[in-house]
């Protein structure tokens, strides 16, 4: 098997080194190159395009978060954001994953080569976990982990969705880059909104941070979603991530399930999951309108 060719794109020479011994010591990555800016990154994947690029985001000539946006509008790869920059719930981190970033790695601002080293598997993992997200950058001869289908999560039950009602639900389904088109969407809504569940395909830990922010400037209520929860007029539930979420039913009651399982469509958590429980639970109740307007605005 192939091994996963990495570029690493970061101003401090020690991390360079560091990063480069830690991803090396793993035998399915290989560390094709380094680069102290992201001019010289550029003329590199002009050379060799890499599988995946470690991007910091405070750098000499162009910033990283620059950089990362040029990268997805003109050659899209998998980039995993490591920088001191990228702290839960910052406007860096935002952007980050606006602009296309899989992964983010918060480096401390202090004792950076100790960090890098004790967190030598999470780096790994998540550089593998970044080759994996985008399949068109694979090598024909990896071995690819079996695509499951939202069936996985469905438990298959004889519990079918009710008849239409006059209460309904509404689903939404946000891939990488959709963050601000999910804040568009969200702001314009009234407080009286149907009860929402949303799936934003974004890392763990994440989540609650960005469901806090929305929260501030919609006039619907915001937050991440817990097991058990209900499904409420005025209230949008941001499925955490790392975790699927489900629309389930309880007599006239709909409420979500919270809970692990396997990747889905290379997703944790999916939107697949979430409309196929939809599909089984609510049935006609699932309003679907809202979200062919946000796929409109912009490709989620």
């Amino acid at each position: 098997m192939k091994k996963i060719n990495v570029l690493i794109v970061d101003d401090s020479a020690v991390v360079r080194k560091v990063m480069t011994e830690l991803l090396e010591s793993d035998p399915e990555i290989h560390v094709m190159g380094t680069a102290q800016d992201p001019l010289i990154a550029a003329a590199r994947i002009a050379e060799q395009v890499p599988d995946v690029i470690t991007l910091d985001i405070e750098m000499p000539k162009m910033d990283g978060l620059t950089f990362l946006k040029k990268i997805m509008t003109q050659h899209p790869m998998p980039v995993v954001i490591c920088s001191s920059l990228a702290d839960e719930g910052s406007e860096s981190t935002f952007r980050a994953l606006e602009y296309g970033a899989v992964e983010i790695i918060t480096k401390p601002k202090v004792g950076v080569k100790e960090f890098l080293e004790e967190s030598r598997v999470t780096i790994c993992d998540a550089v593998k976990a970044a080759a994996k997200a985008n399949l068109s950058r694979l090598h024909p001869k990896r071995v690819i982990q079996e695509k499951l289908t939202a069936d996985a999560m469905i438990t298959l039950t004889t519990n079918r969705a009710m008849a239409q009602t006059t209460e309904q639900v509404l689903m939404v389904g946000a891939s990488t880059g959709g963050t601000e088109a999910l804040k568009v969407f969200l702001e314009m809504l009234p407080h009286d909104t149907p009860g929402m569940v949303i799936v934003q395909h974004m890392p763990e830990n994440f989540t609650k941070s960005f469901a806090d922010r929305l929260n501030q400037t919609c006039k619907v209520t915001v937050r991440e979603a817990k097991d058990g929860d209900s499904v409420i007029r005025g209230q949008v539930l941001i499925a955490p991530g790392g975790l699927h979420t489900l629309l389930k039913r309880s007599g006239a009651r709909y409420y979500v399930e919270v809970k692990a399982g396997p990747l889905v469509s290379r997703h944790r958590p999916s939107v697949d999951v979430l409309f196929r429980s939809a599909a089984r639970y609510a049935g006609k109740n699932t309003m679907r309108e809202p979200t062919r307007s946000l796929r409109m605005k912009q490709p989620v």
